[in-house]
């Protein structure tokens, strides 16, 4: 009897470090496929850079990565899916608002925490935050106000401005509107497909303005800038840009047409500080491609994640959302803290595209535009 009791015990005392070992699922929604898949291919990858030995601050993690097809509804199903028949309580990855906008709610109603590596919408930065809601990348409007802003400084007085007709879009352009000092010559949305601007093009020819904002993301970006350039636009009119309209994988496809495009960000492959001179080494080494402000956001979104799974022991719960909080993390772009409806409060920089000295572009750091700069939204939040 005695030995049956030992063989029982110790069958449970094995059982339960087998659990206390079993890794946190976190669920990675992001967008692979499609003109844009290499923003979710980026993030992923980032992601991954920061994972050691399948691990986040110590802690055992397994990565269930699913493309969301840029579809809020499949997004929306891949989450229900995570959240029922995979038992997952983290979540990542989401590139577009739209998405976000379909599957965030859902993920936060169930009690799960989502940590954003990119997409900020401002209905969720303001009267819909969550407690279990936080944004590493930006709140959408803060990033192209910073681009209205640098018109401002570069004394543009008269902009075009165009987005894609979604919540990000519309972000955009009220964004830029907030800190653009000058008149609006004109305002367009374009499809989040679309792939002819000739129409938008010749509004601009048109309109006359002394400098054009426009942000198009991943492929809709190369396609804007190589149709713009085609029509002979880049040589009248100069464009100031927010990030996710000239990053690295956009300039290696646009070449020389980019050089003298003005640049507002949070973070440039060139920026000194140890975090990030540890990132760009690792992500030259893992991949054969540029590194852009998405595959950042990645790597530091697994950097917060870790020092909270540190400090709570792997837990998710109030431990490991205060921990959250806290940002006890080293971010690529240097200093980073979040608000109070957890969206960051961080610097903001000019940028130009350059020749560099091999005589190939290069996006280059040129100064400062925003210290400390948060969002429009976090008054409304009320957690």
């Amino acid at each position: 009897m005695r030995k049956t009791l030992l063989a029982a015990s110790a069958l449970l005392a094995t059982t339960f470090t087998a659990l206390a070992e079993d890794p946190v699922k976190i669920g990675m929604i992001t967008t692979l496929s499609g003109p844009a898949g290499y923003l979710g291919q980026d993030v992923r990858d980032g992601f991954k850079l920061a994972m050691e030995d399948n691990k986040l601050g110590g802690v055992p993690v397994e990565l269930l990565v699913e493309d969301d097809g840029l579809k809020p509804g499949q997004g929306k199903q891949i989450a229900e899916r995570f959240l029922s028949e995979s038992g997952v309580k983290l979540f990542t990855g989401i590139v577009f608002s739209n998405v976000a906008g379909a599957t965030v709610p859902d993920i936060v109603d169930n009690e799960a925490f989502y940590i954003s590596p990119n997409a900020g919408p401002s209905n969720l930065a303001g009267k819909e935050c969550s407690e279990n809601y936080f944004v590493v990348s930006w709140q959408n409007d803060s990033l192209h106000e910073s681009a209205g802003q640098l018109a401002t400084n570069l004394g543009y007085k008269k902009a075009f401005i165009l987005a894609p007709n979604y919540q990000a879009g519309k972000d955009a352009l009220a964004g830029f509107k907030r800190f653009f000092k000058g008149e609006i010559a004109g305002e367009v949305y374009t499809r989040l497909d679309q792939t002819d601007f000739a129409a938008e093009l010749a509004q601009i020819r048109a309109a006359k303005p002394d400098v054009v904002f426009q942000f198009h993301p991943g492929g809709l970006g190369i396609t804007f800038l190589r149709q713009y350039e085609q029509a002979g636009l880049g040589k009248e009119i100069p464009m100031v840009l927010a990030e996710p309209s000239m990053d690295g994988v956009t300039l290696a496809a646009v070449g020389e047409a980019a050089v003298g495009v003005n640049v507002s960000a949070h973070w440039n492959t060139d920026f000194d500080n140890p975090a990030n001179k540890r990132f760009m080494e690792a992500w030259n080494k893992a991949y054969n491609r540029p590194a852009t402000y998405y595959s950042s956001q990645g790597y530091d979104t697994g950097q917060l994640i870790a020092s909270a799974l540190k400090a709570s022991g792997g837990k998710l719960d109030d431990s490991f959302r205060d921990a959250l909080r806290k940002a006890d993390f080293q971010s690529v772009r240097g200093k980073f803290a979040f608000g109070p409806n957890q969206h960051p409060i961080q610097n903001w920089y000019a940028l130009k595209v350059e020749k560099g000295a091999d005589g190939k572009p290069v996006i280059k750091t040129v100064g400062e535009v925003f210290k400390d700069h948060g969002d429009a939204y976090s008054a409304d939040c009320k957690m």
